[in-house]
């Protein structure tokens, strides 16, 4: 309507509070200060209690406690908000108790860089700083010193922790995501460090806890056993070499290939390392049973390889004159002596199924102290497990080839050996993927240690923790599915979990050991008790500074305190007891495990072996996986190259909701892609559902519940809006149900743009601004406008919570909220399937009916659609639905006449009106000019505007 003709004649023009301009940067910390200032999470819980609510535990994957948070926090506590939003208004009792991950090395290589007077961390913890200042001036200390004692580091972890939960708290918080903020989870809190305790004492009553010098993922930089999560795969280059291992005996030789005569030469059987260092460590040569080898006449001697690899390997030696003499299964070279190219040592051949033909020679070095397969087949064989490098990567002293040398020292030095032995065939240079550290990203090492494991093979009551495991994973549903095949094969392939870490910051594995073997106190379960229950009181300290005979009395001389700490994935792992269990609003199993595709091998582990290894059973029901954040070009985001997007930044510009409907706009299940183009698109969708609540609140500002007629009063159209409601909301909610975010988005932007936007909101528009306020053919529209609106408020809360906070506000007043609300019941419409029918019918004919109507206004014929006269002959059903409408059809249509005849084929004809346009309504009709005292006034626009009745109809 023009401002002349709204002045002139007005119109139901209404206006509402909740602005075209979201303005969400400005305006959501306010909203957050109103949820926190009504206590509305507590009330939520209070009013789930009341109503008896079944419960829905999401347990929160604990990020660590270092650093702001970054974009991939985001997307992790925005998908899991979205959840527990859902299930609350589906009716569950889904508390929502937010953790965090807090000891471990990241933290203590930050004290260490602090200590050692880091600029840039100086600058980001003067606090913890300034403590260390003090601290070496009470104990006179240099002012460089960086050895601290190790309680005071603790201390001073703990405060760093605390200091990066309050700032990654205020970023989650500010990200609208709900929860119990004021009592968090937390791994360092005493009560959950003591039960973490607990959780070892479980799993060592099952049995499953044992000791091995085993290899282990070690790294020099750490000084400590990693995990299976804590390893990377960078390419490094590495020299590839082909050694020499001289047969002690020929005619054993001999007689393994058939009885050829040998002739007295010297023969070899050839491995290929990427790992020289290992050589001093080598304790036999493996070889596959199955496969076959070829015996090799040389210049150099004879040489066995593996057949299919011999044309390329000797190609690497140069070597162009070869015969082969023989053949043999490996089986045939079981136990043939070798003697090692530079150690006084014979080795045996033995027979492995892990060797392969992929590269190299088919016959692999072992050395039980630096590889898995190396160790396990050296079970077999009974072969020594000795480890002459030490935990900072050096030969030790003792060791009979370069002591003190790091291993990366040592490659040139055991190559230059072997060349002086003749034992060297080939040496090149290889580019390959190669395990590193996590955390420095510098490549580790495979060295055997004294650590404790829970075992994976391990039989207890005749079913072994992998076994659990399997069954777990059986009985697991995944979200996407491919996780499952993912977590099969990572449990499947696994070793036993070395949990044992030789770090300060950690919890404590509490046990005592025997001084001379090194066994645990039998009495282990009820001592450890005691000790989480001193933890429980003081922390973890308690342990450290326990007096064995506290505990022990005259025992304690024989026994000494372990003094390893947890890996930091049994923390973690084991939170499903340290706090599912404990805490009265949660339960176990947990519902549903969410986070990134990377915590397969991490959290998600961890938290199957504990649950396994203590109850038999997953701690969860559901895991569901979500990709990794790229820029648009699919690149990792750094700061370095600049493609870096930090939450912070989108608080700042346009919002929280933004970022949170990205999110769920996005296919969670692969790579997450965000730039500023993305984001632009997120705006630009965002605002057309702002634009349509606006509409909707609008037309609603002068209506209250009291005045909603009853679905059978409704008319016609309105019912229907009312069912194709109700179905749009059993969609969204359904895909709620599946975590299938992106698609309840598209039915949401489809749902505003299409069904409202450019049906039921165009055809109704009419209705709302031009006849009587109060009249009953108003009051069915907005009735049906009411429902929309409180459905589509409560839809949208889950992923835009602070704009369906304003809205219900709005909407409803302050006195409750759309988070304590559950979904809005749609009124239930008798004839519902016959209307979606019928309507489906209806709009096939509206829809070609504006392509004609759009062909005049292209031909400059006509103005707008309510300058058509439309003609439609149709017979059946089509007539049948279409004659339902009666003179709503034209309204249906949005032109000022419409005709409907009977046909066997359906024809429309569109042409201009000949009529005038009410300056009030825009219809062209014949009565315009004949109302008196109003020349450009139409009939029913003077009946409702002056009262001289009503129709039920708009005519």
């Amino acid at each position: 309507m023009s401002e002349k003709a709204s002045n002139k004649y007005p119109v139901n023009l209404l206006d509402t509070a909740f602005p075209m301009r979201g303005d969400l940067a400005k305006r959501e910390p306010g909203f957050l200060k109103q949820w926190q200032d009504r206590q509305l999470y507590k009330k939520l819980r209070e009013r789930a209690k009341q109503e008896n609510r079944p419960k829905f535990i999401l347990h929160d994957g604990p990020p660590y406690a270092n650093g702001e948070i970054h974009l991939g926090h985001a997307v992790n506590k925005t998908l899991k908000d979205i959840i527990i939003k859902s299930k609350s208004l589906a009716g569950f009792d889904a508390p929502y108790v937010p953790g965090w991950d807090c000891h471990g090395l990241p933290i203590e290589h930050q004290i260490e860089k602090i200590a050692k007077s880091d600029d840039k961390a100086v600058k980001a913890n003067p606090d913890i700083h300034a403590r260390i200042v003090a601290f070496r001036k009470e104990n006179g200390l240099g002012e460089k010193e960086t050895h601290l004692p190790a309680a005071f580091v603790r201390e001073l972890c703990r405060a760093y922790a605390a200091k990066q939960i309050e700032i990654q708290k205020e970023g989650f918080i500010r990200l609208g995501v709900w929860g119990d903020w004021a009592d968090p989870y937390q791994t360092m809190a005493f009560k959950t460090e003591a039960n973490i305790v607990r959780t070892l004492g479980k799993i060592h009553a099952n049995d499953y806890i044992v000791k091995g010098q085993k290899p282990v993922h070690w790294c020099v930089d750490c000084g400590s056993a990693l995990a299976e999560a804590e390893v990377e795969y960078e390419d490094k280059v590495s020299p590839a070499i082909d050694v020499g291992f001289r047969f002690v005996d020929t005619t054993a030789l001999s007689q393994a290939f058939g009885g050829v005569n040998l002739q007295d030469q010297p023969a070899y059987a050839i491995i290929w390392t990427t790992t020289p260092w290992t050589l001093p460590a080598n304790q036999a040569v493996c070889v596959h049973p199955e496969l076959t080898y070829d015996l090799i006449a040389t210049p150099r001697g004879l040489l066995v390889l593996a057949a299919d690899l011999a044309e390329s390997a000797l190609k690497r030696y140069g070597i162009e004159a070869a015969e082969v003499i023989a053949k043999a299964h490996g089986s045939r070279l079981n136990l043939l002596q070798l003697q090692h190219p530079f150690l006084d040592r014979q080795v045996p051949v033995i027979l492995g199924e892990h060797v392969t033909t992929d590269a190299g020679t088919g016959l692999v070095h072992t050395a039980p102290a630096h590889g898995l397969d190396d160790y396990l087949v050296g079970l077999h064989y009974h072969l020594p497990v000795e480890n002459p490098v030490g935990g900072d990567g050096r030969y030790i002293g003792s060791a009979s080839f370069a002591p003190g040398k790091t291993v990366w020292e040592a490659n040139p030095l055991v190559i230059a050996v072997l060349d002086e032995h003749q034992a060297l065939f080939a040496n090149e240079k290889l580019k390959h993927s190669y395990p590193h550290c996590w955390r420095h990203k510098t490549p580790i090492i495979f060295r055997a240690t004294t650590q404790w494991f829970i075992a994976m093979e391990k039989a207890v009551d005749g079913t072994t923790l992998r076994q659990h495991a399997n069954k777990a994973v059986d009985d697991t549903e995944f979200f996407p599915a491919w996780g499952r095949a993912r977590l099969e094969a990572m449990i499947g392939n696994r070793p036993d979990w070395c949990i044992s870490r030789q770090r300060n910051w950690g919890v404590p594995m509490t046990f005592f050991v025997n001084k001379e073997t090194g066994d645990l106190h039998p009495r282990s379960g009820e001592l450890l008790e005691q000790v989480a229950q001193r933890i429980e009181n003081e922390g973890i300290e308690a342990w450290f500074k326990l007096d064995a005979a506290e505990l022990l009395g005259d025992e304690a001389a024989q026994y000494e305190k372990l003094k390893d700490t947890l890996d930091v994935w049994f923390d973690s792992g084991s939170t499903h007891y340290a706090v599912l269990r404990q805490r009265e609003e949660l339960g176990w199993p947990a519902d549903l495990y969410l986070e990134g595709s990377d915590q397969h091998r991490g959290w998600f582990q961890s938290s199957l072996l504990t649950g396994c290894a203590t109850e038999g059973r997953a701690p969860y029901k559901q895991l569901l996986t979500h990709g990794f954040t790229v820029d648009d070009k699919g690149h990792k985001m750094s700061k370095s190259k600049g493609n870096g997007i930090e939450p912070q930044e989108i608080f700042n510009s346009i919002g929280a909701d933004m970022l949170r409907l990205w999110v769920a706009s996005a296919d969670y299940s692969g790579e997450m892609s965000l730039s500023q183009e993305i984001l632009k698109r997120t705006t630009d969708a965002y605002r057309r559902i702002r634009n349509t609540l606006r509409f909707l609140l609008a037309n609603l500002s002068d209506f209250e519940a009291a005045q909603a007629l009853p679905a059978e009063q409704l008319l016609t159209l309105d019912r229907y809006a009312l069912v194709e409601l109700a179905a749009f909301q059993q969609r969204v909610t359904a895909l709620y149900d599946r975590y299938e975010f992106h698609s309840a988005v598209q039915e949401i932007h489809r749902y505003c743009s299409e069904e409202l936007g450019s049906f039921y909101l165009d055809i109704i528009k009419d209705r709302l601004y031009t006849t009587k306020a109060d009249s009953a053919i108003r009051r069915s529209a907005q009735t049906a406008l009411w429902h929309v609106t409180q459905s589509l408020v409560r839809i949208l809360a889950p992923i835009l919570s602070f704009t369906a906070h304003e809205a219900w506000e709005v909407l409803n007043g302050d006195d409750d909220s759309v988070f304590l609300s559950t979904w809005h019941p749609a009124p239930s419409i008798a004839d519902a399937a016959e209307l979606s029918t019928r309507f489906a019918l209806i709009r096939e004919v509206r829809t070609a009916a504006q392509k004609d109507i759009e062909v005049l206004r292209a031909e400059g014929k006509l103005g707008s659609s309510l300058q058509a006269e439309v003609e439609i002959a149709a017979g059946g059903e089509l007539h049948d639905a279409l004659a339902s409408l009666g003179d709503e059809l034209r309204f249906v249509l949005i032109t000022s006449k419409a005709v409907l005849k009977r046909s066997d084929a359906l024809t429309i004809g569109v042409t201009p009106s000949v009529y005038t346009k009410c300056d009030r309504c825009w219809h062209y009709v014949p009565s315009v000019g004949t109302v008196a005292g109003h020349a450009t006034l139409c009939a029913r626009c003077d009946d409702n505007l002056h009262g001289h009745g009503e129709a039920r109809t708009h005519a």
